[in-house]
């Protein structure tokens, strides 16, 4: 039986500790890469207070292309190096924006973000693609976000063989 009630917690920690083992237990008990993809963003943009969109973007030929998402209709393709997903994916770090405004070279997919979280996915050194979270508040993403959801993207390196769905 899947768990879909919203996950409520005392405080930020507490809630991305949960919600990381809500979505583990889908990732364990599933092989198949773009189901995992499709629930985790699922999770993400069900549970994650005040933001509007939630996904991946996979690496493909030498670009970063939509992946599984909650949220508008989005870019379909991101170059690298281009947008706060872009140069997350050159420099392979994460990039906290509080406000997407000032970031040159922001690509707009929805007007009303204001700030912006993306996490590469590397797996020995490979980068795979990125998680991307936006939020219509500014400063909305902080140390405690980052380090969750990098923690998470190391769970989802566990459990997904990301060459089934990236072309690097």
């Amino acid at each position: 039986m899947l768990n879909n009630e919203k996950i409520l917690a005392d405080n930020k920690e507490n809630f991305y500790k949960m919600l990381i083992y809500r979505i583990e237990s889908y990732l364990s008990s599933e092989k198949d890469v773009l189901a995992n993809l499709c629930n985790t963003a699922a999770l993400l943009y069900q549970n994650l207070e005040d933001i509007n969109w939630a996904g991946f973007y996979i690496m493909k030929n030498g670009e970063l292309v939509l992946g599984p998402f909650g949220g508008k209709a989005a870019c379909t393709r991101i170059k690298i190096g281009k947008g706060v997903c872009g140069s997350a994916a050159r420099d392979k770090k994460t990039y906290i924006v509080p406000n997407v405004h000032e970031f040159e070279g922001h690509i707009a997919c929805d007007s009303a973000s204001n700030s912006e979280i993306v996490v590469p996915i590397i797996k020995d050194e490979v980068l795979y693609g990125v998680l991307d979270v936006d939020s219509p508040i500014f400063n909305r993403f902080d140390e405690v976000d980052k380090y969750y959801l990098e923690k998470l993207v190391e769970k989802l390196n566990k459990y997904i063989d990301w060459n089934e769905i990236a072309k690097v």
